[in-house]
């Protein structure tokens, strides 16, 4: 990776610094207060609900920057253009920035100023990412774009329900449904090409036809299973009548997503917790499509609010966390390696996703496993801002 200018500030020189740290202090404010705060022992000074200010800044905060971190340092790799830094990065965070500090004074602002404030960053990170890879000429990755954009309705679709009188619990779903896509699209993408590069420099005994797939029909009928999957997800609720249909497909779309991940040597790669953690975080997908299928299948809420938390913890919070380690170990020249430090911020991670699913299951015990669920996730992120915060902040 290119050097960018020493009169650059080191924490603006590329995307990942500024936004990967802000993402993890807000992943760990964000779950430090989550348990407290639905189990009624804080309260909040924001006119949004508990869920609603947990959702809204999982999906439109939090998930946001570990997005930006990543496109803006991986674009000028696909695309030969220089990285945006300095000022321009600055005013990108800045407006993320913004739309945090507007939530917490949410009580203060009308509907209006607040919408118009959160939405500023979605709106130009979209138009700057479009143009980088118009300019390169890009297309392939324009489908990215796509996503984000919907990403971006879906933020809007919340405070236009909220103006209205609505819960926003919807766009919420949507926000959940279109971030899981997007891991799809982009694990599948990073993992098998990450196992391959291991195995080739790690294990003696790897041969070219036991190494991961290149991106097949396999993958192409996994990723449309699994986006009609997620509509029927989404859908379920509103048109009752096909409740069977859309738990077939998320039934289909869980078992093509294991074939899937079945190209990609996940076996293989249990020797490196960077890299085994990955296929592990990808894992929640299936898990999370099944669970779903068969909650709408049987009309169990059980299951249905754990498929929720498969997808939110299990594949949003794990595999964000482990693309900002790998990113900003890779781009500080460290080595590619779990240490010990990271390896429990990941098993904390795991332990938060298995709290909230069984919270699900045993509603007598939901209490306290709820609460440690919310702790454990906290501390994983307070652990990685600990371990890696001096690498973001620092010239490599």
């Amino acid at each position: 990776m290119a050097s960018p200018s020493r009169r650059v500030p080191v924490w603006l020189s590329y995307g990942f610094r500024p936004f990967f740290l802000a993402a993890g202090l807000l992943a760990a404010v964000l779950f430090g207060l989550w348990g407290p705060v639905y189990l009624g022992l804080v309260s909040l000074p924001v006119s949004l609900t508990p869920v609603q200010w947990h959702g809204y800044e999982l999906l439109f905060g939090y998930v946001p920057a570990v997005i930006a971190g990543f496109l803006l340092t991986a674009i000028p790799n696909w695309s030969g253009r220089p990285p945006i830094n300095g000022a321009r990065l600055g005013l990108l965070f800045a407006l993320w920035l913004v739309g945090r500090l507007a939530v917490m004074a949410a009580s203060w602002l009308g509907a209006g100023a607040l919408a118009g404030l959160t939405l500023l960053f979605p709106a130009v990170f979209v138009l700057v990412v479009t143009r980088e890879l118009v300019l390169a000429r890009n297309w392939r990755n324009l489908k990215v774009v796509g996503v984000l954009a919907l990403l971006g309705v879906a933020q809007a679709l919340f405070h236009l329900d909220l103006v209205r009188g609505g819960s926003g619990i919807f766009a919420l779903r949507m926000a959940v449904a279109l971030i899981v896509l997007l891991i799809m699209l982009i694990g599948g993408r990073i993992i098998p090409a990450f196992t391959r590069n291991w195995l080739r420099k790690n294990d003696p005994g790897n041969t070219p036809e036991r190494e991961p797939m290149d991106f097949n029909r396999m993958d192409l009928l996994a990723m449309i299973l699994g986006a009609l999957g997620l509509v029927g997800w989404l859908a379920a609720d509103y048109l009752p009548a096909g409740r069977h249909v859309f738990a077939a497909a998320l039934i289909v779309a869980g078992c093509a997503n294991i074939l899937r991940m079945a190209h990609w040597a996940p076996f293989r790669a249990g020797a490196e917790p960077l890299l085994s953690v990955l296929h592990l975080a990808y894992a929640f997908v299936p898990f999370g499509f099944l669970l779903a299928g068969f909650g709408l299948w049987r009309d169990d809420p059980a299951l249905l609010m754990a498929a929720l938390h498969a997808f939110t913890i299990g594949v949003i919070l794990l595999m964000t966390l482990a693309v900002m380690v790998r990113a900003t170990r890779g781009h500080t020249n460290q080595p590619l390696t779990a240490p010990p430090g990271t390896v429990l911020v990941f098993v904390a991670v795991c332990t938060g996703a298995l709290g909230r699913i069984l919270a699900a299951f045993f509603p007598e015990h939901g209490f306290m496993l709820i609460l440690i669920a919310s702790l454990a996730c906290s501390a994983a992120f307070l652990g990685f801002v600990a371990l890696y915060a001096r690498l973001l902040l620092s010239r490599a």
